[in-house]
């Protein structure tokens, strides 16, 4: 008997070669064409209105940047340049005033404009001892340009050169990715790039272009599930299943978002980045970037729970066949709570690691506890963490019941009933 295709239970392509099947490789059966239908009218329309909403508010590259007119100073052009020389000097001899308690002297940097009409250019940079940037010769910088400043004033260093560590990791992580995943690692790799384009061609521009940001969002993040799932996992009914999940998941994070960000009267202005953003872009709704945010920022980590909890329920339907749903949904929400403990404590991490200097203000504030934990700024992060983990949570129980009740719903109609039939079986039911 030869194996059946992993594929084979697609919910878009017709009955399965009757050809024998095998209960001792891959997945479960494929489940029935009734199925197949019912997961495709579900799930074939929600395509039909991700793709609409990417069409109708497809932006068409980023708009104009108000940062020229109210004198942000986005406007300036960047070079490349070279560090020269660097020189220690007294602070006081170059008119440079530090903070009390800090000591050690001035550094003058010496700097080479290699690119553009003023290639070959220098200007010098001073580093006061606090700086938390330094600089040695033979380093690459990004320099800005403002044409309108007085000569000596024109160049400054913005950033140092990094292209090449970067890119070299990014090589390393995709060299590792293939050499262990093999072609589910290049698809992966794949749907990683579909993803980035998504986001910088379509929800950036969107979001600046002043559409709504959670409708972006969702429509966004939605068309990244389908492309990326689908692409990992093939046209599956356990795909389908798992984008199901995704998606009744992604909608309670948006209603809890929308929900607990009005409550707790949070504005989502609270950096210096979105200050700017508001500067740059009046028109940008900057709670709904917020809302956006916990969406995308989820969909990660939930695609990763839903789908192990679908594969986790097929084999548990593989390993005991004549199974009801109820117990194949008891045994795969004890995969699933490990998985809850485990993928919560992640994304709490994970929140926490990128707001690890929001962090220390629970230690240098001078005030209580509970005043700082409250404030807008904490409390924004608080909502952010919880409601995420809300969704995962619930997501868990969800694509499980889903699971367990498309892989055990066959079985009233006389499919995957014990054993693989006989060759004189499977002419009978080609027959027929």
């Amino acid at each position: 008997m030869t194996p059946h295709s992993e594929n084979s239970d697609s919910p878009f392509e017709p009955d399965a070669h009757p050809h024998g099947h095998t209960h001792q490789h891959g997945p479960a059966a494929p489940v029935s064409s009734h199925l197949r239908r019912v997961i495709a009218a579900v799930l074939i329309p929600f395509a039909v209105l991700v793709t609409a909403g990417l069409i109708l508010m497809w932006p068409g590259g980023a708009p104009d940047q108000e940062g020229e007119r109210t004198g942000v100073g986005f406007d300036r052009e960047t070079q490349r340049g070279e560090i020269t020389e660097v020189l220690e000097v007294p602070c006081a001899d170059i008119g440079v005033q530090v903070r009390q308690g800090v000591s050690g002297p001035c550094e003058m940097a010496t700097v080479e404009v290699t690119t553009g009409p003023d290639a070959g250019r220098t200007f010098e940079e001073v580093v006061p001892p606090d700086a938390t940037q330094r600089y040695s010769e033979g380093q690459g910088v990004v320099v800005a340009y403002a044409p309108d400043a007085p000569e000596e004033l024109q160049y400054s260093v913005t950033d140092v050169e990094r292209t090449f560590p970067i890119v070299l990791l990014g090589i390393v992580f995709a060299l590792a990715v293939v050499a262990v995943g093999r072609m589910r690692g290049l698809l992966a790799l794949v749907g990683l790039v579909a993803s980035f384009a998504i986001l910088t061609l379509f929800i950036l521009p969107a979001i600046l272009h002043g559409s709504n940001p959670l409708l972006v969002a969702v429509i966004g993040g939605s068309a990244i599930m389908l492309v990326t799932l689908y692409l990992c996992h093939g046209f599956t009914a356990r795909t389908s299943v798992a984008v199901l999940g995704t998606l009744i998941s992604l909608i309670l994070i948006g209603l809890l978002g929308t929900l607990f960000t009005a409550w707790a009267h949070l504005t989502g202005n609270t950096s210096d980045q979105t200050g700017l953003v508001h500067a740059l872009y009046p028109d940008i709704e900057i709670r709904g970037l917020l809302l956006a945010g916990i969406l995308i920022g989820s969909l990660g980590v939930l695609d990763d729970v839903t789908v192990t909890q679908v594969s986790a329920v097929w084999e548990i339907k593989q390993a005991e066949p004549r199974a009801s749903w109820l117990k194949i949904y008891r045994a795969g929400m004890r995969i699933g709570r490990d998985h809850i403990a485990s993928v919560v404590n992640t994304l709490v991490l994970a929140y926490a690691g990128a707001a690890l200097p929001l962090l220390l203000l629970f230690s240098i504030a001078q005030s209580d506890v509970g005043t700082v934990a409250f404030s807008e700024l904490v409390a924004e992060e608080i909502v952010r963490t919880f409601v995420g983990s809300i969704g995962l949570v619930a997501s868990v129980p969800i694509t499980t019941v889903l699971a367990a009740l498309v892989v055990s719903a066959d079985k009233e109609r006389g499919v995957q009933q014990g054993p693989a039939p006989t060759g004189r079986g499977r002419r009978r039911r080609a027959k027929r």
